[in-house]
């Protein structure tokens, strides 16, 4: 049991771990998305200032002549200047594809038939920018002297003809955005050394949080283990939190229960105990009086063995309805469960108990209002029955009167045990249920009441569903009503 407690997480280390996660988590996102924002923000101006001084370019290069003198050197300055500035190439092409001017000067006089070209000289200025190769391009068409293509109000096929004609060349730019993007690089770097040396700092923070939030738990866990081991008499308190708060409070009620039921244990134990001595040391009186006596009449003898047999008989009594008690206790314990006319059970019942009624006068009434049929255990609850019964007979005057009546709704049965005995003290009636408690003791014992009967009747009717209530007024007499459904559904 110890290995398994010791291998389980713990939350703490859960706290840590998922704190620890969502604060890297957050630092990455936000120092990804600043800088990719930053570059592509630099970019996007990087590409409009390139933009804007090669339209500057195209328009000093349209109706220049230069297609036919690209040796001018006042207008290859230029390009050089600007290509330089960008730290990019630019090829100036004509409309045969042929490379009038490469400031890499590697493929002049050579031909360029890409994308860009072919757009460009259709009338279309392209552009591109390669991730990977980190590198800007674009293209931009050369017109003719003062040809301004929004003058133009012919139909748009003939509209795309006279562009297409009116342009000399292309003017195609590329641009390493290498010097753009170290600088970016750079601060990357320098974030993630910034970034591991934050999450160092918010490890020991996060540390230190979870062990101030755990504070509470372990104090609970401390005292909880304290209370164990005080044998269940310390409460604990710890409402830092709302949830410590319902943890404490479910523990106390827990506690409470358990010391409830401690003391219902020990004071069961102690009533046991005393029950079965008092048989046994009232025949082992009769027995030592017995040996004691020298030539004592029979009819001494045999009253003392009567009594004897008596407190044998009550002896048994005692031990049969503990048996039953802790049978009807046990949570294994199920209940055999068919269809049962009540009326036909209760008349065997009774007809079973009329004899010791009739051995006091006392008379037996039974009543039924309808026929009922319900799913019960007739063996339990005939026992259930046949203890109230008996206590209304038992604890009855001479002469006197019990009735028992049956009734049924739509949903439950009912049976009602009436006496016009002696009653029950109105402080007395809600511990009859209780076990070994008797209202008269003494009368118990003639009798032979265990103070079990009662406990045994309640339980019964509980594990069928049902309910018992009692009404009683002293010298008047008691009324138990036992309540159970007609259709038996196991939880």
């Amino acid at each position: 049991m110890e290995k398994n407690k010791s291998r389980r997480p713990s939350l703490r280390l859960h706290l840590f771990i998922t704190i620890l996660m969502l604060v890297v988590l957050a630092m990455t996102v936000t120092n990804c998305l600043t800088l990719q924002t930053a570059l592509e923000l630099q970019i996007d101006s990087f590409t409009q200032e390139m933009q804007g001084q090669a339209l500057v370019l195209t328009r000093q290069l349209s109706g220049s002549g230069y297609f036919e003198h690209s040796d001018d050197p006042t207008v290859n300055a230029v390009i050089e200047q600007t290509a330089d500035m960008w730290g990019g190439r630019i090829q100036v092409i004509d409309r045969s594809f042929r490379i009038v001017r490469d400031t890499y000067a590697v493929d002049t006089g050579k031909y360029n038939i890409s994308e860009y070209v072919i757009r460009c000289l259709d009338g279309q200025s392209s552009s591109s920018f390669d991730t990977e190769g980190q590198f800007v391009a674009f293209a931009q068409p050369i017109y003719e002297k003062n040809f301004k293509a929004s003058v133009i109000s012919v139909s748009p096929v003939e509209a795309n003809n006279v562009v297409q004609d009116a342009i000399e060349g292309v003017l195609l730019v590329t641009a390493d955005l290498q010097s753009v993007v170290a600088p970016f690089r750079q601060a990357r770097e320098k974030d993630m050394i910034l970034m591991s040396a934050a999450t160092c700092i918010a490890v020991l923070v996060i540390l230190v949080i979870v062990v101030y939030w755990m504070r509470p738990f372990k104090k609970l866990v401390q005292q909880i283990d304290r209370a164990a081991e005080g044998g269940l008499k310390d409460e604990v308190d710890v409402h830092n939190y709302a949830e410590t708060l319902r943890i404490s409070e479910a523990f106390n009620r827990t506690l409470k229960r358990m010391q409830m039921l401690d003391a219902s244990r020990q004071e069961f134990v102690s009533n046991v105990s005393h029950e079965l001595k008092t048989p046994i040391t009232s025949i082992r009186v009769l027995a030592d009086s017995l040996m004691g006596m020298e030539g004592a009449p029979v009819e001494l003898y045999r009253e003392f063995m009567e009594d004897i047999s008596n407190e044998i008989d009550r002896e048994s009594q005692i031990i049969d309805d503990l048996l039953s008690m802790v049978r009807l206790e046990n949570k294994e314990q199920t209940l055999n469960i068919s269809q049962v006319s009540i009326n036909e059970m209760m008349e065997l019942l009774l007809k079973r108990l009329r004899p010791i009624a009739k051995k006091r006068n006392i008379e037996l009434l039974f009543e039924s209002f309808r026929p009922v049929t319900a799913d019960i255990d007739e063996v339990k609850l005939n026992l259930a029955v046949t203890n109230l019964v008996e206590n209304a007979i038992k604890y009855n005057q001479d002469s006197g009167w019990v009735k028992v009546s049956l009734n049924a709704d739509h949903k439950f049965f009912y049976i009602k045990v009436t006496d016009n005995g002696c009653g029950i003290p109105e402080d007395a009636v809600e511990h009859i249920f209780e076990r070994f408690y008797r209202v008269d003791k003494a009368r118990s014992r003639e009798t032979g009441g265990t103070g079990l009967g009662l406990s045994i009747t309640k339980t019964i009717v509980q594990l069928h569903h049902g309910a018992i209530k009692v009404h009683s007024k002293l010298q008047e007499g008691t009324t138990f009503v036992v309540r159970i459904p007609m259709i038996y559904i196991k939880e």
